[in-house]
This record gives C-alpha cells, structure tokens and sequence, in this order.
C-alpha cells in the first residue's frame, strides 16, 4: 500500500497539499481559491470527491483562504480546534466540522490524522502526519523553531512537508522592517533553510523517500538556493521543491511500514490564549 501526495501551492499567497491512498484522501488547509484547488487536481489527476476531510493547521489567512467557497460547494468535514474556529470566524463551519486534539489519531476512512503542536504566532496551531498501511507522511510547515515534537515525529515519515522558508543572509539584509524581521526569526514564525538543513541532516530517517521543501519566502529565499543545500546531502531522498506558482508532480510514497507511535513531548506548548 502507498500513500499519494502533492503541494497544490506552498507559500504566503496560499498553502494546500493533497494527501491521500486509493479510495480516500485529505486537504491540510485551502489557501488557495476553491477554483485553482479544483484545477490544480484535476490536472493532477486527482479527483476531489476523493476529499473525504480537510485540516486546518491555524487560521492565518494563506492557509484558510479557500475553505468556505470549497467545503459549501463540495461538503466536505473541516478539521479544526475550537479555539481555531472561534479565533477565525469558522463558525459558519459546524455543521461540517470535526475537532481534534494534539496527539489524538482521528480517522478517514482507512487514513490516520494526527495532530502536533507547534510554535508559531497563531492561537493554537498544530502540524499533522497522515498514515496509512505503517507509512507516514508529515506536514511541518509555519513552525518556528525544531522543537521536540518536530524532531522526534520527523524520524517518522517516509516522507515529509518540510518548511525552508528563509534564507538568513537574505532577510538580515532585506527590506522588511526589523520587528517584521524579528517575528520571523524569533521562534514564533518560520524555520530558515539552514534549520530545515539541520533537521534533515542529524533526523533523516533512512526510510525516508521524499522531502518537499514548503513555504519559501518570495523576498527572503531563492529555490536555487534550497535545492543546491539538499541536493549535496540528499542521498537517496527525492528533494522537490513545493512552489507558490503551481503545483507538483503527483509522489506515490511506499515503504517499510513502521509503528505509529506519534511522539508526545514532555511539556506541551502552551496556546497563545494563555501566554
């Protein structure tokens, strides 16, 4: 059994990756149009009413920006926390809603949900690893630091979304204001490429078939830049990078089943609501 993935889009103009086995699959988040979603399939070749949930990892606006039009027209279940959905107006979302609690597998069909939480400036914002037949696919996008939770769980998957989002010597000499800077950099906002790099480096599983590098800043990062870095250490783990223009090839992802044993961390990280 495999698992079949793709980037519908990865970056702050909108985020959405497609997850799925033969007879079902999920959406983790819709930042793009319910329109270029349904396109960006079916030129894949994947058939939406395949979609049978999408999960929310936090309610910033590239991330959630296509769920209304997407879940009224095609009724599909959102996946998201309460406060989530209270903090983002998803209210209009109950009737079609589900919630989930961080390391609390939730099923779709024969598919495994989990949640992780993560550091990132949201109210309660989480990662996911969707499995399937003991093989694992993560989704590490919008963290702000390699936390316990990232680095245990990425040992995982067969298979990951992983955020390279900027590059150090770009932003420091960029335009961007320093407190915008400093949101980025500061542990609540993203992962740079030589944090990403790290994480891959001294975590790699040796399982791990495919990495799909996420959410590149348009004005802080180059994709030359994050593919050269990869490359020279890639081994036998595909390296693609997950753009904000299109969408990527379709991956079929098998491999050595291994026990889903999501890893909790010791201390879990605190909501905003209570910093």
């Amino acid at each position: 059994m495999s698992l079949t993935i793709a980037s519908l889009n990865s970056g702050s103009n909108g985020n959405c990756y497609y997850i799925g086995n033969a007879n079902e699959a999920v959406l983790i988040d819709v930042g793009i149009s319910c329109r270029e979603t349904e396109r960006r399939l079916k030129r894949l070749e994947l058939s939406i009413k395949k979609v049978k949930a999408i999960f929310i990892t936090h309610e910033h606006a590239d991330h959630i920006n296509g769920l209304h039009k997407l879940v009224k027209k095609h009724k599909i279940p959102v996946f998201v926390t309460a406060h989530t959905r209270r903090h983002a107006s998803l209210s209009w979302s109950e009737g079609l809603a589900g919630s989930f609690q961080a390391y609390e597998p939730v099923r779709v069909g024969a598919l495994s949900v989990t949640a992780l939480p993560k550091f990132h400036d949201a109210v309660d914002p989480h990662s996911f690893i969707v499995s399937h037949a003991g093989v694992n696919v993560g989704v590490f996008t919008d963290t702000g630091r390699l936390c316990e939770d990232l680095v245990k769980n990425f040992k995982l998957c067969h298979a990951a979304f992983l955020e390279s989002n900027y590059d150090e010597y770009m932003l420091e000499i960029g335009g961007y204001p320093l407190a915008l800077k400093n949101r980025i950099r500061g542990g609540f906002g993203h992962i740079s490429n030589r944090q990403a790099l790290q994480l891959f480096m001294e975590h790699r599983p040796t399982f791990m078939t495919h990495l799909l590098l996420s959410h590149l800043s348009k004005n802080n990062n180059k994709p030359e830049i994050v593919e050269q870095l990869f490359a020279a250490v890639a081994g036998t783990t595909k390296i693609v990078i997950a753009t904000r223009y299109q969408e990527t090839d379709v991956f079929h992802i098998d491999g050595r089943p291994v026990p889903h044993q999501i890893h909790q961390a010791k201390k879990q990280q605190l909501s905003l609501f209570d910093a």
